[in-house]
């Protein structure tokens, strides 16, 4: 049974080559993909390292955006999305420590999303896909009586420039955004 599995897993690796070549040569802008989730501070993972089970296990993408590993140590990881830090990896795991490493990455759990302002229990909640700005706020309890449902501002994890935008009831929230809703005037 183990030399049946051995083999499918070599089977999977020799077919597997080519498919990352082609990806390898074709150009950036075909495999730039900029609404790929990008990794941050909290982001927690589960590393596996086939056939290598002590290098394989879960870890934290730590406040500074590094990921301590077993045997290469610190990698950045801050920014970079799954494919990157995967690549990084592998390409770690080449320099003297594995013939071919193949390395699979899984987000276990997301960092969490904060909503501020006039809701009635404003803090940090853990992030589950497909939430909206509304899911948001009815998870942090609902607005308040002084709450300006009508306007909600959220500043993006992504954005370098850390800006507060107009966003409506329907927009998507993701991993470590903040969510703010005002006060309005009477």
């Amino acid at each position: 049974m183990a030399r049946i599995v051995s083999l499918l897993f070599s089977l999977c690796v020799l077919l597997a080559a080519p498919l990352a070549q082609a990806a390898e040569s074709a150009t950036p802008a075909a495999t730039a993909d900029s609404g790929a989730y990008r990794l941050g501070s909290g982001d927690k993972l589960r590393i596996t390292v086939y056939n290598e089970d002590t290098l394989s296990g879960e870890y934290e993408v730590d406040g500074s955006g590094t990921l301590a590993l077993k045997l290469i140590g610190l990698i950045d990881a801050g920014g970079k999305t799954i494919a990157e830090i995967t690549r990084a990896i592998e390409n770690k795991l080449k320099e003297g420590y594995l013939l071919n490493p193949s390395v699979a990455i899984e987000v276990l759990n997301y960092r969490p999303f904060y909503v501020l302002g006039e809701v009635k229990e404003p803090g940090k909640y853990p992030y589950v896909s497909g939430m909206t700005v509304l899911n948001a706020v009815a998870l942090a309890g609902g607005y308040t009586y002084r709450a300006k449902q009508s306007r909600v501002l959220v500043i993006r994890a992504n954005d370098p420039a850390k800006e507060e935008q107009e966003a409506d009831k329907n927009t998507v929230i993701m991993p470590g955004d903040i969510i703010r809703v005002p006060e309005r005037f009477f």
